[in-house]
């Protein structure tokens, strides 16, 4: 279209769309001081003309026209420019309004309760495995970001927090309403030690919220623990069979297990290698192998081996699966709220240290480090020793399922 043809302004959406570039550069008024700046290339912006303070006339560029994420339409730039023009009625200089108000946005943008919440996420990922790091930022985003993730940090009041966690809690998930709380007072703690907050909102809050013992350590009593070895060796699924049947062997981590690559085992040597990347204290974790576990590991070959993962994902073989798989298994077998796989390293720890092992040697096999220095230069793996410990442990733990009773006292074996 012609600027000729123009009939009425404001200019139509029709027009603003269609009106053709000329050989050199014009501005059509689209009405109250605003144009649509159209240049022989065809760009098209807007243009806003204003008395400065001193009584002089200027320009003021709004921003392109368009439908885009960072362009105008024309009740937009309408809208801009009532609001630059209202600067001007009051005796300021809309350049100046303008470039403040971008500053503040922009201010506004880096104070939200998301902005904070990643920064803090960047800080402390690299101390965290990939899963644990996909699960804290995955609760953000689908828990708090919805709520708070554009609000001002520093305006989000303590009731405000207390009326979500307790909407959370009514939805029947205690659990990750308590890590949410606990990630989030971190987030507060961030901003306070930095100077940008002066207290947290979340502070005390556990005081007057639901708590739930947790289940990620539930386990079955030393008296019920046959029949548990009994149900997993019968347990249809294959490959689940062998990884609970692991899980109750090797006293590791589910994550880890489940997790867990081909290359990182050796069975001729019977040495699993847990690379740091992957271990909770971002050590490398070095796990004997009893021979129960090498003839599962072996077994196991047979029906994943021809993929990098032991317990390779349904829908992609690449990545590993569900991290609810053996939950979800013990389930099944009748076990929910009495047996969980982590609670296995707890029946583990209980049985080696009522029978008499070394308490350095069990705390390494559970791959826990100790507190401070000491925790820091500690580096004994105890792997001889090791290899001793969980070998009586499979051995006794298959006697608890035939139904033998495995006694002694071994405090000077290993």
């Amino acid at each position: 279209m012609k600027r000729s043809e123009i009939k009425r302004r404001p200019l139509a959406d029709t027009v603003l769309a269609t009106l053709e570039p000329e050989a050199k550069e014009y501005r059509e008024l689209d009405g109250n001081a605003l144009y649509l700046r159209v240049r022989p290339d065809g760009n098209k912006s807007w243009q806003l003309r204003y008395k400065k303070p001193d009584g002089k006339w200027s320009w003021l560029g709004l921003g392109g026209y368009g439908t885009g994420a960072h362009q105008l339409s024309g009740s937009q730039a309408r809208q801009k420019a009532a609001v630059l023009r209202e600067d001007a009625v009051k005796g300021g200089d809309p350049l100046a309004t303008k470039r403040a108000r971008k500053t503040a946005e922009a201010e506004a943008s880096s104070q939200t309760f998301e902005a904070l919440a990643r920064e803090w996420y960047a800080s402390k990922r690299l101390s965290w495995t990939a899963g644990t790091a996909v699960r804290m930022i995955g609760a953000l985003e689908l828990h708090v970001f919805p709520v708070f993730g554009k609000r001002i940090y520093r305006e989000i009041l303590p009731m405000e927090w207390m009326e979500f966690l307790r909407s959370m809690e009514q939805k029947g998930i205690i659990e990750q309403t308590s890590r949410v709380r606990g990630m989030c007072r971190e987030i507060y703690d961030l901003a306070r030690v930095t100077g940008r907050a002066t207290h947290n909102p979340l502070e005390g809050l556990h005081k007057f919220l639901l708590t739930k013992p947790a289940e990620n350590y539930a386990h079955v009593s030393l008296d019920e623990l046959p029949a548990l070895l009994r149900a997993i060796r019968t347990y249809g699924t294959a490959d689940v069979r062998i990884g609970l049947h692991l899980l109750s062997i090797l006293a590791c981590r589910p994550s880890e297990l489940r997790e867990a690559r081909w290359s990182e085992f050796d069975l001729n040597k019977a040495l699993w290698s847990i690379p740091a990347e992957r271990m909770k204290r971002r050590r490398e974790h070095l796990v004997p192998l009893p021979t129960q576990a090498v003839e599962l590991l072996r077994s196991l070959q047979v029906l994943t081996g021809a993929y990098p993962m032991l317990f390779p994902g349904r829908s992609d073989t690449t990545k590993p699966r569900s991290n609810t798989v053996f939950l979800m298994a013990l389930r099944r077998l009748g076990y929910e709220g009495r047996q969980t796989g982590h609670g296995f390293r707890h029946i583990a720890s209980t049985i080696l240290n009522e029978h008499g092992f070394d308490e350095n040697h069990i705390e390494a096999q559970l791959s826990h480090i100790k507190q401070g220095i000491a925790g820091v230069y500690n580096k004994a793996q105890y792997l001889p020793q090791r290899k001793t410990m969980m070998q009586w442990y499979a051995n006794y733990l298959d006697g608890l399922a035939a139904g033998v009773v495995v006694q002694g006292d071994f405090s000077k074996r290993a």
